[in-house]
């Protein structure tokens, strides 16, 4: 093969592959389009949080009660640790974290993704607080988060080396819209940031003057 027969297959290749990503990509920043559990983004700012009791990662109990006289809680659904954004999101929550405590906050995060993966997240991002799985989502169907990613794109996204399945330890396709809800010593919502776009986040900064 000449050298420009070469140079030809590696940009055939490169294009195929730069295709690929970019249709995975496009496909993935559509809004869900089908609900597991009742309504998304059902709940809204004063409307009384949904109580709820589990473990975190360490085994340490995690109690969202009617209400929290030790302090606001700073609740944060993140679809794994496949997920760069979700990453990021983490990383930057541990950052802060210190900001956070000052305001006696609690900092839950869930996911539907198994302890064995959430590990992994929790390495990335050196994760301090409570990080939960959501076994039966129970907590994402309580706060109207939970929806089904298609087949055909957690295929895709497979592709590029994002295995939703392998994360979930099942192959039901339920993923949290990254939604956060910071909960008032009330018990009510006092606060929320829900885009159905993955890559959009509650700041720290929006917590923080949340919290105020």
């Amino acid at each position: 093969m000449t050298y420009v027969g070469a140079m030809s297959t590696t940009l055939r290749t490169l294009f195929s592959l730069l295709v690929s990503t970019c249709c995975v990509l496009h496909l993935h920043a559509q809004k869900p389009k089908e609900a597991y559990c009742g309504e998304l983004g059902r709940l809204k700012v004063g409307d009384v949080a949904p109580v709820f009791a589990t473990k975190d990662h360490q085994g340490d109990s995690v109690v969202v009660p009617a209400a929290v006289p030790t302090g606001p809680v700073v609740l944060v659904f993140y679809r794994g640790s496949w997920c760069p954004y979700c990453n990021k999101h983490m990383s930057q929550l541990q950052d802060s974290l210190q900001l956070l405590l000052d305001r006696n906050a609690t900092v839950i995060a869930v996911s539907p993704e198994t302890p064995e993966s959430a590990d992994e997240i929790i390495q990335k991002s050196g994760a301090t607080f409570h990080v939960v799985h959501d076994e039966g989502y129970r907590i994402m169907c309580a706060y109207g988060t939970a929806f089904v990613e298609p087949e055909g794109r957690r295929r895709r996204l497979k592709l590029v080396g994002y295995n939703v399945d392998k994360a979930n330890g099942n192959t039901e396709g339920i993923l949290p819209v990254p939604a956060t809800f910071i909960i008032g010593t009330d018990g009510r919502i006092k606060a929320l940031h829900f885009e159905e776009d993955h890559k959009e986040r509650m700041s720290v900064k929006a917590i923080l003057e949340a919290l105020e």
